[in-house]
Order: structure tokens, then sequence, then C-alpha cells
């Protein structure tokens, strides 16, 4: 079980939960939670993040990890405009 903040996930079950609400996520929105809370407190880079979530070494979209980080903020009920969970580190990555 992995625990950053009130958000707990279960990497067997592929469950997570903010609070005691449990989160529904896609299997990608869970690879990018989990890939992060891995590091909690880490900033990854967007470049581990394509290698790590999509299996990929070349930026398919430079939006896909912003469209995904967009739908597990609003799922999670962390502020897109001033978010408290997952920041972005501008130039470097992200960081839980």
């Amino acid at each position: 079980m992995l625990t950053a903040q009130d958000v707990r996930l279960d990497p067997v079950e592929r469950r997570v939960w903010r609070g005691d609400r449990e989160v529904v996520l896609s299997r990608k929105e869970f690879d990018l939670v989990h890939a992060l809370m891995a590091h909690a407190g880490q900033v990854v880079s967007r470049d581990d993040l394509m290698r790590d979530v999509w299996q990929t070494t070349f930026w398919t979209s430079s939006k896909t990890i912003d469209v995904h980080l967009g739908w597990v903020r609003r799922k999670l009920g962390d502020d897109t405009r001033h978010p408290t969970l997952i920041s972005t580190i501008r130039g470097q990555g992200l960081r839980f």
C-alpha cells in the first residue's frame, strides 16, 4: 500500500482512495498515479512518465500527460488551478 497525503493506493488490487472515498481510475490514470506515488516527494520527469506509464521513449503527443493529469486531478478532487496533491514543477516534471 502506498500513501501520500490522504491518498492511498493498492498496487496489487489496482485501487485508489482519497480519504474514505474510493476513486475509480482508468488503467492509464492508475498507472500515472502509481508512478508518481511510488516516488512521492520527488520530481518525476515527463520522459520517465512517458517511458514508465506509456512504454514509449518518444512523445506521441506533448499533451498526453497533461490530459491524463487533468482527469486524475478532477477524480481526486484536486483543484486544477491550485493543486495540492500533484504539483507541476516547470521544466522538471511532476511531484506527488
